[in-house]
């Protein structure tokens, strides 16, 4: 049966992969992207896209009325936007340090208090958390950025506990280094040194980001919740 999903974030990198993942297997898919143009990929395949930014409670009060009224209630919602602002912590202003949480954890908490509204009614609904493996394992000037990510863990957990007696999941899957235009961008030289930490010695695809998270939205995973998946070639392991 074909449901009604959402993935924030969705225009590219992981969410393009995510929301085209989906989209192939039969789902509606609904998208959220905050600048730029919709991919012309995810149109062919049908899917919503809304413009958005989750920092604004109101643009996100917005595209639910939007998905809601062209492809029912959101069933599944994949909560992928994210930010960086990369600094040394004491070279890391306030702006630095508010804009990514406010993104990464509170925009999080919109678009899932949001969704969870018709979940309830419906007593089902998936919920899956894009964090990172950095915020397992912190990192040199992402202190910011590790923090909204380790918050995602704490949020789900909550969430799980008071949504799972009316069979809605959270889970949140931490992603290592994946292949996508912000990596690329790195140096050779950089790539390098962190291949050499990754037990499994090479980066992610976003499609094996995309395959966990179609899982943990299908059937089979409906005993799973408050999990923290890692998808992160070995690099993060004991965390």
């Amino acid at each position: 049966m074909s449901r009604s999903v959402l993935v924030t974030g969705g225009n590219r990198g992981i969410g393009l992969a995510i929301a085209r993942s989906l989209a192939e297997a039969g789902d509606k898919v609904a998208y959220t992207y905050r600048s730029g143009e919709p991919p012309a990929e995810l149109a062919d395949l049908g899917c919503l896209a809304v413009r958005c930014d989750i920092t604004d409670p109101e643009q996100v009060e917005q595209a639910y009325k939007e998905i809601e009224e062209k492809q029912g209630a959101v069933q599944v919602l994949v909560a992928n936007a994210g930010v960086t602002r990369d600094q040394l912590l004491l070279r890391m202003s306030e702006e630095d340090f508010a804009t990514v949480v406010e993104t990464n954890l509170t925009g999080t908490f919109r678009v899932v208090k949001r969704a969870s509204r018709g979940m309830l009614r419906a007593r089902s609904g998936r919920i899956v958390l894009i964090s990172s493996v950095v915020g397992l394992l912190g990192a040199a000037g992402q202190a910011n950025y590790a923090a909204s990510k380790a918050g995602l863990v704490g949020f789900a957990r909550s969430v799980s506990r008071e949504l799972g007696s009316r069979s809605i999941t959270c889970n949140v899957i931490a992603p290592g280094f994946v292949d996508t235009d912000m990596t690329r961008a790195l140096s050779d030289e950089q790539r390098g040194a962190i291949v050499k930490q990754i037990p499994l010695a090479r980066y992610a695809a976003p499609e094996e980001i995309a395959a966990t998270v179609r899982f943990l939205a299908s059937d089979d995973a409906a005993y799973i919740t408050g999990a923290v998946i890692p998808v992160d070639g070995g690099l993060g392991m004991g965390h």
